[in-house]
């Protein structure tokens, strides 16, 4: 049985689980394991009491970071005022300048629209903050260019589900070629001959007569 602090409360997807559910890492041949979400129903309120009743002191990230939750020091779900309240402690700060450096040689930001180095900047020496805003330019340049992806092809569950054209594999060769470029990256599948030679790989993995399992088609036509 793996039992867990999951509660309704906490977001819209959890208020929809169920108390009780099979869990299929847990289940082995006659028998089955399960995952029981304890507390599911529990209020904030309940779970502070609970603690307090028990003479347990609550984690120093509510008590002297002001946290509203504790998960992940820099969570992508975690709020603004989180994110800062993570960022107040020390023992973060590493992790904190290294998940920016992430940012800077990704160009993608920490949560969609927010970039963690918003978050603190204070922290971040000259060089890295100087990394960061470069990023941010180079990030409207690859979106700019990733936007002339037509709808059809970009990337969904079980992608992919056709052959590009001869034309469309031009354009999706470019678009890889023009991002790799304003990202530093040194790609593959850069001719329209070598994307739709990579179609035929993957459209051919997903045969039903394929024994191969398919690859994630992200790591698949990666760069």
């Amino acid at each position: 049985m793996n039992v867990t602090g999951v509660r309704r409360q906490e977001s819209s997807a959890r208020s929809k689980m169920p108390i009780s559910a099979p869990l299929a890492s847990l289940s082995t041949k006659g028998r089955t394991g399960v995952t029981w979400n304890a507390i599911i129903e529990w209020t904030i309120d309940e779970v502070f009491t609970e603690i307090a009743a028990a003479g347990l002191a609550l984690h120093e990230a509510y008590t002297v970071y002001g946290a509203s939750r504790v998960s992940s020091a820099y969570c992508i779900m975690s709020t603004l005022d989180d994110l800062r309240a993570a960022a107040s402690c020390a023992d973060n700060h590493d992790v904190y300048r290294e998940m920016v450096r992430l940012e800077a040689a990704s160009t993608f930001a920490f949560q969609g629209q927010r970039w963690l180095a918003e978050v603190a900047p204070a922290l971040l020496p000259a060089s890295l903050a100087a990394d960061v805003a470069r990023a941010k330019t180079v990030a409207i340049q690859r979106q700019a260019i990733e936007a002339e992806i037509p709808a059809h092809l970009l990337f969904t569950f079980g992608w992919p589900t056709i052959r590009p054209a001869p034309e469309e594999a031009e354009l999706l060769a470019s678009v890889r070629r023009r991002v790799a470029d304003v990202v530093g990256l040194e790609a593959k599948y850069t001719h329209g001959s070598d994307v739709l030679h990579r179609y035929d790989q993957l459209l051919a993995q997903r045969s039903p007569d394929a024994t191969a399992t398919p690859p994630c088609a992200q790591a698949a036509f990666a760069f």
